[in-house]
């Protein structure tokens, strides 16, 4: 058996030498063993290969070394370490890999990932809709008031589900009501196309996965508040609801083909089966000791412990400060920004497939891949954003400072570019899309300002606090969406329909952002 082994030191001198053994393979014929002959090292790292036919190598055990796993490997029958020589029979190489590949990954990242890839199915479920709204009307025969209705249904559910997600997430935790939700959404999603004909009961299909995806905003914020910390949290709401930007990216990718090749009907059962999947996925996770039972850092694991906890905050309503909330500047703040934010977000998100299609003259595939464009643009400045708001605040900077900044930014972007758009200044179309698509793509500076004032006001309300925010943002996807439409059929402009609107709220919420926002910790006491 051979043997390489190299040692670390201080200052080392190298030597050559053979096997004083036969070397009977001509795998090994060549093999030469160097040593590493070393003065009196300070630390060593010990790294061996061994090769043998007869697979005489055990493996006992993995351990870590500086955070680097490091296979101990125990062999029957071997020399010393210094001469062993080669033992006949040499030509396999024994190697541990470890299984499941996340099986080393922190217990918080692997929470992370998972939710991030929950956002992208609930986005890809939102948004297959605004693609075969466009077959189902011309096959229903809708007006685009009609249209807009049923585009709305799906925040009622999403506005009811706000408050009442939070709250479950605080009490149950975040995993547990993620799970449910997107459970609930995947069903109610592979109901659409079996009751399209029946306009009441599209209307509840739709709202029941507004109810499924309702909640997932608020569990994921409960997962996040309690479990990253401070210097890592804008990378972490970005990466998760960065989510949403790759959801539409894939849902306006897929649903174009699938459309044309099996019908509007095949992108809301194949989705579905995308959610029910994961749901399965996240269920078997759940049952790998390496996900349940790794132990994570103390200095990581401060508001980890809070996160499964069902009893630590308390089980009823009763609990919540709710008049608290509602005396603080900082939270009507966040309540007016999320309402502005999503007037622009929604409005877009349901009409601009339809807007290039009649814009630029486009068909079903063209309009869909320029749609894409603003998502997809998205996850580039989500990612900057969140990089350069996490140094900011590591530089040094009042987080209040790093928050109003980025939502600013995400504000007067998308109304600088809207209003260019709405202007008859006679520019081609490509080039308004390319507008459009900077714009919205600048919007995601969010994430690191709004998104994350929720958790840096109170990680144990937050779930709450975006329950909140988020039940008065999803508003304008009931009133704007429909009021899209209906002011489209009315005076057959889009400057006066989609974009004047959005320009408005996002100039006002500027200003009182600006004025009344704040992350500074709030410890919500509640007083009789």
């Amino acid at each position: 058996m051979a043997k390489l082994t190299l040692r670390a030191e201080s200052s080392c001198l190298f030597s050559p030498t053979t096997s004083s053994q036969s070397q009977p393979s001509s795998f090994v014929s060549s093999f030469r063993r160097r040593r590493l002959l070393c003065f009196p090292p300070k630390h060593n790292l010990e790294f061996r290969v061994f090769c043998s036919i007869k697979e005489k190598e055990s493996i006992k055990e993995t351990k870590r070394v500086n955070g680097v796993p490091v296979d101990k490997v125990q062999r029957e029958g071997s020399g010393s370490e210094g001469d062993s020589g080669l033992e006949s029979g040499s030509g396999e190489v024994g190697f541990d890999w470890d299984w499941p590949p996340w099986k080393n990954i922190p217990r918080r990242y692997k929470l992370i990932g998972t939710t991030s890839l929950a956002f992208v199915i609930c986005n890809m479920d939102k948004v297959n809709l605004s693609i075969a709204i466009i077959p189902m009307s011309h096959q229903l025969g809708w007006s685009s008031s009609e249209a807009g209705l049923v585009q709305s249904s799906f925040f009622w559910g999403y506005a009811l589900s706000q408050l009442p997600g939070g709250w479950l997430a605080k009490i149950f935790g975040g995993r547990k009501v993620l799970q449910i939700g997107v459970l609930t959404w995947s069903l109610a999603t592979a109901l659409v196309p079996l009751v399209a004909g029946f306009t009441p009961g599209l209307v509840v299909s739709r709202i029941l996965v507004g109810i499924g995806e309702g909640v997932s905003p608020s569990a994921a914020t409960d997962l996040i508040a309690r479990s990253i910390p401070l210097e890592e949290r804008s990378r972490a709401v970005a990466f998760v609801f960065g989510g949403l930007s790759v959801g539409s990216v894939a849902g306006l990718l897929l649903a174009p083909p699938l459309i044309q090749n099996l019908g509007w009907e095949s992108v809301f059962y194949i989705f579905s089966l995308l959610g029910i999947g994961w749901y399965v996925g996240f269920q078997f996770l759940e049952g790998q000791a390496s996900w349940v039972g790794e132990s994570i850092p103390r200095s990581q694991s401060t508001d980890m412990k809070k996160t499964w906890s069902t009893k630590e905050f308390g089980d009823s309503l009763k609990d919540v400060p709710w008049k608290e909330f509602f005396r603080n500047q900082a939270v009507w703040a966040m309540i007016y920004a999320h309402f502005c934010g999503s007037w622009g977000h929604y409005t877009c998100l349901a009409w601009l497939p339809t807007y290039f299609s009649e814009e630029l003259n486009l068909n079903l595939t063209e309009a869909a891949w320029v749609s894409i464009l603003p998502p997809l643009a998205s996850i580039f400045v989500t990612s900057i954003a969140s990089q350069l708001a996490d140094n900011l605040i590591s530089s040094g900077v009042q987080t209040t400072t790093v928050r109003k900044i980025c939502q600013t930014i995400a504000f007067l972007s998308p109304a600088a570019c809207m209003t260019l758009s709405s202007l008859d200044l006679g520019l081609p179309h490509w080039e308004v899309v390319g507008i459009l698509t900077g714009g919205l793509a600048l919007s995601s500076f969010a994430l690191s300002g709004l998104y994350c004032t929720h958790q840096d006001m109170s990680p144990e309300y937050a779930s709450i606090l975006l329950g909140i925010t988020n039940t008065v943002g999803a508003v304008p996807g009931i009133i704007g969406v429909a009021l899209t439409g209906y002011l489209l059929d009315s005076t057959h402009s889009w400057s006066i329909s989609l974009f004047i609107p959005s320009i408005f709220f996002y100039l006002t919420g500027t200003v009182i952002w600006l004025v009344f926002a704040s992350s500074k910790p709030q410890t919500f006491s509640k007083t009789d």
